[in-house]
Order: C-alpha cells, then sequence, then structure tokens
C-alpha cells in the first residue's frame, strides 16, 4: 500500500506527504522503510538484500504448504518465529512419550551433513540448517568447537538435529552452552541456547563471546 500510495503521489494524484518522502529516502538510501521494519523479522540486511531474503523465505513455506509433508531440513533462519518450531519439536515429544512439556529442553547435535545431504526427515525432533557461528569455528573431523581461522568471520554450522530431551538426562560435560541469536546485533532477538560439544573449558568461547547466528550481513 506505501509503494501505491507513493507512486500516486509522484504521478500528482495524491499531495506528497511526510510519510511518503521517507518512504522516499530510504529506497533511495537502500534502507528498509520503518514502516516494513515494524511489521518484519528483525534483519540488518540493506533494502535489496531484504527484498531477496524474503522471496527465499516466501519459497521456503510455499514448498511447504505445496507439498505438505515434513520437510526433509528446516531452514530456520527462515521462519518469522524459531522459537514456535523448536516449541513444536518439544510438543510432539511430550505428547508421544507423555512427558511433561515443562520437564523437557531442546538437544542440539550437529551432525556432519549439508542440507543437500539429508536423505530423508528425522523419526525424532527436526533438521535444520541456516546457523553461522561467531568467535569460533566447527570442527568437522573432530565434531567440536575450535578457535576460528583467520578472516573467516561467519562459519557456517553444518545441519544440525533439533530434538527435545527431559532435563534430568541432558550430559553438561564437555558443552558449552552457546546463545542463539537472530542476527548479529544480539541482545533482544535471542531464540534459545545449543549445546555444542567442546574440548576446551566453556569458558574459553564465554570469553570470546562465541554465539551462533541466524543471519549475518
Amino acid at each position: 500500500r506505501s509503494l501505491v500510495e507513493l507512486d500516486m503521489g509522484l504521478r500528482g494524484d495524491l499531495s506528497m506527504s511526510e510519510a511518503m518522502e521517507t518512504l522516499m529516502d530510504a529506497l533511495f538510501d537502500d534502507k528498509v522503510p520503518s514502516g516494513w521494519d515494524a511489521l518484519a523479522w528483525p534483519s540488518l540486511r540493506p533494502l535489496h538484500s531484504w527484498l531477496l531474503n524474503m522471496i527465499d523465505r516466501y519459497n521456503q513455506l510455499a514448498a511447504w504448504t505445496g507439498d505438505m509433508a515434513t520437510p526433509k531440513v528446516t531452514w530456520i533462519s527462515g521462519l518469522f518465529n524459531p522459537q514456535a518450531f523448536l516449541t513444536a519439536v518439544m510438543q510432539v515429544t511430550a505428547r508421544k512419550n507423555e512427558w511433561p512439556l515443562d520437564k523437557l529442553a531442546i538437544v542440539a547435535d550437529v551432525t556432519k551433513k549439508a542440507p543437500d545431504e539429508v536423505e530423508g526427515a528425522t523419526r525424532e525432533g527436526a533438521y535444520i540448517h541456516g546457523l553461522y557461528i561467531e568467535g569460533a569455528r566447527w570442527d568437522m573431523t573432530a565434531s567440536t568447537l575450535e578457535e576460528s581461522f583467520m578472516k573467516e568471520l561467519y562459519p557456517l554450522l553444518p545441519v544440525v538435529l533439533i530434538r527435545a530431551a527431559t532435563q534430568d538426562k541432558l550430559d553438561g560435560r564437555e558443552i558449552y552452552a552457546c546463545p542463539v541469536y537472530k542476527t548479529a546485533s544480539r541482545g533482544p532477538t535471542y531464540v534459545f541456547t545449543a549445546g555444542l560439544r567442546t574440548k576446551a573449558p566453556p569458558s574459553k568461547w564465554i570469553l570470546a563471546g562465541v554465539a551462533l547466528l541466524m543471519d549475518v550481513v
């Protein structure tokens, strides 16, 4: 609607308002207009990249509704509300095993697969991808966190198996409780905590500020 009104204003069919001028300036500067940003997902992308990202998000949802089948692997970064997806994983497990939902926690098992190498949906939990590591890297051979390489800011994490387990069954040994955020601004974009295996003391990664990000620019 805002673009239609701006087009009418530029053609002289409507008087140019302050909102139209603000929108026009945002488009010129390749920034997401504030009116759009308020209704969208958290993002630090410029407008052109934001639009491409929106199309990718739409395509994932269109593929789901077209097939009406459980996806092999979910691009969790493309979900408007990833927390709801994680809650759904726990709810399915809770109903299947007749466990109380408030006694469950999310477990993140990092695989050695890329998204196109996943042959089918898992019977327990869900495969996800689209997570980037900031401040470290994932060693595919040892399946553990390691120090990042020079000039490699945001290495991509392999496919992750997300599943639910009872809190009393969680093994906290050699595990770094890694926070997951939607953007590099962190703060209010927190989603959940993924337990990543580490040979180094978890304090090393805490001091380094290591986190997983769903979207990087």
